[in-house]
């Protein structure tokens, strides 16, 4: 039998000055980690208890599900939290498909001809650069690319193309009766003619009495409410449902989470392609072996496999795109928002710029909830999401890793 014994090593041969000081750097480069590390933990637990002790009055119920007021005992961030959410379930719904099929192809298909490998070449290293560009660029590309569209459709505020868009011509009758009237486009004016049916804003079909300037308006209440005078000027009203689109995209949601993508599109790229790395070679000849083509095997081995780490780093990636403030500033900027988003073409606010706007509002003198309570609370629901966001992750990692045989 052989016996194992460890091997330590022998001293008594090196001088002793060397090796008491090799003994004594190795105690201060540990005691200076430990410090270090210990003094970034406390800085951060100091941090979020000033921030959880500052933001604590102001987390209630109604500040989660309220609206944005200019009384801050009255403010809520319920419509930021659901711009934030849509920004970033956009951002991933169009960096996750975009980001793991370029991975795969980089990583999985590599090209044979010299021009093509040198290509390949030429697009990972702007890919690994990429990753290292300020957001705020990105925020400039965004707002010329997907925002104003290099100016090729006119006006941002004046779209060349509308998707799903219904216009509406709105009267106010004698009898303060809303009633609308569908036209073709935004510049239509519609002839009021007697006896027309047009619809009220409740959805019911009614029919006008048109009175010409001059004569003599019903008695009845009723008729009223039908009454419209034949030189009436209408206000346009659209109504856009949750699929509507529009060119140029401006200041919009789809802007926003297109900017984002190309924030977390190069992390995206670069962790697949490390978790595909991590992916052992022999898995692949193996399916290789037994006559499945490249995609076969890339989808039903090689995928699976990396699946964990592609998971937890697109997350991450997500995660961060919620936290960004200066690439979707340069998109939006509004902090007075009262309704939630409703399609992907609406105006929207994020937490960041919101917590960034309260932060700088003057401090209220006084008892009472002010904006630096609230920018603590937002804060405190912003750190939420994030470690939800890690949570999912952790959690994803978990239920998908398999012991690879």
């Amino acid at each position: 039998m052989i016996e194992l014994r460890s091997i330590k090593p022998d001293f008594s041969r090196w001088p002793v000055g060397s090796v008491r000081r090799r003994i004594v750097v190795n105690e201060v480069f540990k005691s200076a980690c430990i410090a270090i590390a210990s003094l970034s933990v406390i800085v951060l637990l100091v941090l979020l208890g000033s921030i959880l002790v500052e933001g604590a009055p102001a987390l209630s119920w109604k500040f989660i599900t309220g609206a944005p007021s200019p009384d801050p005992k009255n403010c809520g961030i319920g419509p930021v939290i659901m711009g934030s959410i849509w920004v970033c379930l956009g951002c991933a719904a169009i960096a996750v498909p975009l980001g793991v099929g370029t991975a795969i192809f980089m990583e999985e298909f590599p090209p044979r001809s010299t021009i093509a490998r040198r290509f390949h070449e030429f697009v990972q290293l702007n890919i690994t650069n990429l990753a290292g560009v300020p957001s705020i660029v990105y925020g400039i590309l965004g707002l010329t690319a997907f925002a104003n569209m290099f100016g090729l459709f006119g006006k941002p505020d004046e779209p060349a193309f509308e998707l799903g868009a219904q216009h509406f011509r709105q009267y106010v009758t004698e009898g303060t009766e809303v009633v609308l009237i569908p036209i073709a486009s935004p510049t239509d004016v519609p002839i009021l003619v007697d006896s027309m049916t047009v619809e009220t804003f409740d959805g019911k079909p009614i029919k006008l009495i048109v009175v010409a300037p001059g004569n003599e308006l019903p008695q009845d209440a009723s008729m009223l409410k039908k009454t419209l005078w034949s030189d009436a000027e209408g206000g346009l009203i659209t109504k856009k449902p949750w699929y509507y689109l529009r060119l140029p995209f401006g200041r919009s949601i789809l802007a926003a989470s297109l900017t984002l993508m190309l924030v977390v599109l190069p992390v995206i790229i670069i962790s697949t392609q490390e978790a595909l790395r991590s992916v052992p070679k022999t898995l692949r000849e193996g399916s290789l072996g037994l006559g499945s083509t490249p995609w076969q095997m890339v989808w039903n081995v090689t995928l699976p496999a990396a699946i964990p780490g592609i998971m937890t780093g697109t997350i991450l990636s997500v995660s961060r795109a919620i936290g960004e403030a200066a690439p979707v500033l340069m998109l939006a900027g509004i902090v007075y928002i009262t309704k939630s988003p409703r399609h992907l073409a609406d105006d929207f606010a994020v937490l960041p710029i919101q917590i960034y706007y309260w932060a700088g509002q003057p401090i209220a003198q006084g008892d009472g909830i002010n904006f630096q309570n609230l920018a603590a609370a937002g804060i405190i629901v912003l750190l939420a999401i994030l470690l939800a966001f890690n949570a999912l992750a952790i959690i994803i990692r978990q239920r998908t890793q398999r012991p690879l045989s």
